[in-house]
Order: C-alpha cells, then structure tokens, then sequence
C-alpha cells in the first residue's frame, strides 16, 4: 500500500480506503464483509469509512464493523483510521437529521456506542443543512475533540462559501480540519473544476479551496456508481445499482452520452493494461491534492482488483489530454 500525508498533518493515510457506505449492512452477508474488511487491512488499508446512516438498516454498517472489529482486529485499534459522519436522516422526529450540535453530538455517542469505540480518528459533518449556523456545526466538532470523543474532525460536501467560513472556526479554536470529502469522479468534476466543465471557476474550486487551508481532501464516489467499470456498456444488468427502483443510480442516469464515453475512456484504460475501474481510480488520484480515495467493494475479488490500481497510477501527456477531450461534455456530469 502506498500513503500520503493529509493536508498540513502528522496523518498519513492509504491512497485507497475502503468505505462501508454499501454492502455492509444488515441486509449483506456479514461473512462476505468480514473477508473484505480483513483482507482490505492485509493489504495496508488501515482507513475505514463508516457513516451513522450507513447500511440499510440505518446504523447496521457500524453494528457489523464494530462486530468484525471485535472478532478480528481489537489487537490492532492503534493501527486503525476509523472515521465516521453524522447529518442525513437518521431517526425519527426533528432531532434525528441535520447540521444542529444536537444531532451531531447524540449521533457520535450513538455511533460510537454501535462500532464499540472509545473515540473516533476523524468524525465529520456530513453535510451543510442550509439551515444550521456553520458556528453551531462547528462547535459541536470542537467539543467531540475536547470531549476525546474524535481525535480530527472533517467536512463532507460542503458549498465552497461554507467550507471556507468552516475552515476560519476550526482553525480559530486550534482544532483545523484534517479532510474534506468530496464526490470526485470522471463524470463529476465539479469540485475539482469550481462548476461544470465550460462553466468553471478553478479558483472557486472545493479542492483549491482545501488545499489552500491545509485540509486533505478524499473522494468519494469515484466510479460514479459503476457507470466507470464497463458495467453499463451493453445495457443495465439484472440485479444492478440501476436496476432497482431506489438508490442512488437511476436507469434514466445511465444515458446514451454516458456509456459512449465510459466506452471511449475503456479503450484507453485497455491499451493501459487496466480495467476500466482502475484506470478511472487512478485518474482520481492523479491530482496531487487528493489524499485518499474511497473504494466501495461488494466482493474480495473486486477488492482486489481496485488493489491493483496501484500497479499503474501514472498517465502520459497524450492519455491525459485524450481522457480530457471525452470527459469535458458537461452532459456527463451529475
């Protein structure tokens, strides 16, 4: 496994983590996710990402984390990076979702309490509400550090505006922000560019922004729920993202302009000796901003292959600037 220091920190992390956002719930077979977790940790990936909604059910993903945790890794806590998130719906009632110092310090004490922790590596606001004061939010990771509940805090998803403000409050109370987590992919550069492509504004941009901070910044989403790992090329496949009726890959996102260009982009990551997954992986990584980047797995076997990305995570001028022309229709963006 190779590692990068995030952001101005002593931290430094994999350059794949492995996130439990799906396939770790309590409706997926908890051997599979034990093996994936424990061969993810053989490998150098000592990050894991884990969100109180996590699962479905809401909260299972921590349940079984903390389960496999117990079983098979207690020895090794010190060497783990376990981060969690809290915002999205939860539960019921006015309390159970949002931005608000309330949810935020009742979800890391539920949190905590399901994956059998003392304290989290980094705990993040997961998102900006639109409504709670960025002062609220903020104090409420100040304290989750003063409280030794979290050792870093993060931010995920937030607008540039926000994210600056959020910066100036964590670094005024001694506690700066170690992450800020971003939707990254080929086919979702807005906060990489500042806007849609023809639209951008670099200065503006998410990752400008955090790197002018010194907040390391991990990408989530990186194969645009499969549509980059050839999956979708010949139609959508029976049991697919975009096969079901809810989730967060629709049939009406897999669009004609789409698979012609996830089909462009493998021809490229063919002559590269890759698979398109981890052709699109590298891609991510290839701006030296990013720290890390989160990896969804449903089996050991993708596992390893999103491993072997790291055999190749360089690109010529000439590779570059033809994955450009392809990706630059702003109908590909989501």
């Amino acid at each position: 496994m190779l590692y990068k220091y995030c952001g101005h920190s002593g931290i430094r992390l994999p350059l794949l983590s492995l996130g439990l956002w799906h396939n770790f719930g309590s409706v997926d077979d908890f051997d599979t996710a034990t093996q994936m977790i424990l061969r993810a940790f053989d490998a150098g990936i000592c990050h894991f990402d884990l969100a109180n909604n996590y699962g479905p059910e809401p909260g299972s993903a921590e349940t079984n984390f903390g389960r496999i945790l117990r079983n098979n890794l207690s020895a090794h806590r010190d060497e783990l990076f376990i981060s969690n998130k809290a915002g999205h719906d939860m539960w019921p009632g006015v309390y159970g979702t949002g931005s608000s110092r309330k949810n935020l310090i009742a979800s890391c004490d539920q949190s905590l309490c399901r994956c059998g922790l003392d304290y989290f590596d980094i705990f993040y606001s997961h998102r900006y509400d639109g409504v709670t004061p960025i002062e609220e939010t903020m104090q409420a990771l100040i304290d989750l550090v003063r409280q030794g509940k979290a050792l870093y805090v993060g931010i995920s998803k937030y607008p540039a505006d926000k994210q600056q403000e959020a910066y100036r409050i964590l670094r005024e109370a001694h506690v700066p922000c170690l992450l800020s987590q971003y939707r990254h992919s080929l086919f979702d550069r807005k906060a990489q560019l500042g806007g849609l492509p023809g639209q951008a504004d670099p200065a503006k941009s998410n990752f400008q922004i955090a790197a002018d901070n010194g907040s390391g910044i991990i990408c989530f989403s990186p194969l645009a729920q499969g549509l980059l790992t050839g999956k979708y090329d010949h139609g959508i496949p029976e049991g697919s993202r975009a096969a079901r009726s809810s989730g967060f890959l629709q049939q009406n996102q897999v669009t004609p302009e789409r698979v012609a260009a996830a089909i462009e982009l493998g021809k490229i990551a063919k002559a590269r000796g890759q698979s398109m997954a981890q052709m699109a992986l590298a891609w991510v990584l290839s701006d030296e901003r990013v720290t890390s980047c989160i990896i969804g797995t449903s089996s050991v076997a993708q596992l390893e292959n999103n491993l072997k990305t790291l055999e190749n995570l360089s690109f010529s001028t000439e590779e570059l600037q033809r994955i450009h022309e392809i990706i630059s229709d702003p109908q590909l963006s989501f």
